[in-house]
């Protein structure tokens, strides 16, 4: 190897300095010191990096070159000191986190932004997931926390919970919907002469679930919650939307709701993990959440 982070490390700090002698100082080292490594390094790259102008240093175009790219190397290898520290005191390299399509992921934007203030090293992977996705993204190691998931765990056991708000639903169609004319509450035979539109479950592993279907009812699927209230505001189709998620349509009267004779009743939703994978960033998130205020405020985001 004809490059070391040594090296890099002495031609950044004369290239700052703009002489050997006030680099050396910096790196509390002798300036033959430097001397030596820098002609070495030229030697071995069989380049000049250095043009010695009276007792200045100044670099050619290779050294610049080399100096840009350099330091790239050597920001990476401080990052990586720093994250090995970091999985030394038990934070992760990274925690994955995947939130389900309800829940918008910029509702946790907050607890990322104060979870940096914590200076871990670790990073964070955000994702969305579709119903059993979420399940399914923990069960199969996609994800180490998952939030928003429907509380049914999967079975076989081994994971921890901590409940978020309940999951309220509304039936809602744009008013200019020829379900409109139909005499409510909605008989399900009548609901199935139209189209509904649905969101497709993300599970890789998992059997994917289907909620809200009527047998023979024409579908129209999406990829996220917000792509099937668009898809009922835009009179693609019929369907229960969460009701945080359609006020905002409902109010401005772009969406309006229809009972049924069938409503779909509330749904408990939660985050969880698996408690033999608890590493200092998990439980950061763990303690955030088991705080009511802040399992709320996530649940009811818009």
């Amino acid at each position: 190897m004809r490059l070391s982070l040594d090296a890099l490390q002495v031609l950044d700090s004369i290239a700052r300095n703009g002489s050997f002698a006030r680099a050396a100082s910096e790196l509390h080292r002798v300036p033959s010191a430097l001397t030596y490594t820098i002609q070495q390094l030229e030697n071995d790259l069989n380049l000049t990096l250095f043009n010695r102008e009276g007792r200045r240093a100044v670099l050619t175009a290779a050294g610049h070159e080399l100096l840009n790219e350099g330091r790239i190397l050597l920001k990476a290898a401080a990052d990586l000191e720093c994250r090995i520290q970091q999985v030394a005191k038990g934070w992760e390299t990274e925690l994955r986190i995947a939130v389900d399509t309800i829940t918008p992921i910029r509702a946790l934007f907050d607890l990322v932004a104060e979870f940096e203030k914590e200076q871990s090293g670790t990073r964070i992977r955000l994702s969305s997931e579709v119903l059993g996705g979420t399940w399914d993204a923990l069960v199969s190691g996609r994800a180490d926390f998952i939030v928003g998931a429907p509380a049914e765990a999967p079975s076989g056991g081994g994971y921890a919970m901590l409940p978020m708000a309940r999951l309220e639903w509304v039936f809602a169609v744009t008013p200019s919907h020829p379900i409109m004319q139909e005499a409510q509450p909605l008989a399900e035979s009548v609901i199935t002469r139209y189209r509904a539109v649905s969101v497709a479950d993300t599970s890789r592993d998992m059997p994917p679930r289907t909620v809200g279907l009527l047998s023979g009812q024409d579908v129209l699927t999406v990829a996220s919650m917000a792509d099937k209230l668009d898809a009922q505001v835009a009179g693609l189709g019929v369907g229960f939307l969460p009701a945080i998620l359609a006020a905002p349509a409902i109010a401005s009267g772009h969406l309006v709701t229809m009972e049924v004779q069938f409503p779909r009743a509330a749904g408990a939703r939660c985050v969880a993990w698996r408690p033999n994978r608890t590493g200092r960033a998990l439980r950061w998130f763990i303690q955030q959440f088991e705080k009511p205020e802040v399992a709320d405020r996530v649940a009811n985001a818009r």
